[in-house]
């Protein structure tokens, strides 16, 4: 199996939508009035899915954590610790609630947290250089 995407049961479509498009900059790819949403980011398959139309597909009923909760994190890349800040600074100013504002961590990462409008965590964080090269070992 291969990992194509993952997706997030809501409760207002519309509001989510505008979050993850207009704040975040993920990239939908169709119309927002649908029932299950396909948003894009860097090649991932994001899928914002409505949670009575998603239980009325299941036929089952689900329990939702109200508020800020801790039951995922979404990870977002930066290349430059300025751009911590930066991203942090307008997604608290376009709507994001801010849980932790950019800190330096004692293993090198500048990092935050904000949250989407439902309450899900959202990171943002940075090595300090090119995403394609973060991961590569100090020689």
């Amino acid at each position: 199996m291969r990992l194509d995407g993952f997706g997030l049961l809501v409760d207002d479509m519309a509001k989510m939508i505008r979050f993850y498009r207009d704040v975040l900059g993920f990239e939908i790819k169709e119309e927002e009035n649908t029932k299950n949403v396909y948003l894009v980011k860097d090649g991932t398959l994001f899928l914002l899915y409505g949670r009575k139309d998603f239980e009325k597909m299941t036929n089952r009923r689900y329990d939702y954590v109200k508020g800020l909760n801790g039951h995922f994190e979404l990870a977002l890349y930066v290349d430059t610790f300025d751009e911590v800040d930066e991203a942090y600074k307008k997604a608290v100013e376009n709507g994001a609630v801010p849980v932790l504002p950019p800190e330096l961590e004692p293993w090198g990462q500048r990092t935050c947290y904000i949250a989407d409008p439902e309450g899900n965590l959202i990171e943002i964080g940075s090595w300090n250089k090119p995403y394609e090269e973060k991961d590569l070992m100090e020689e």
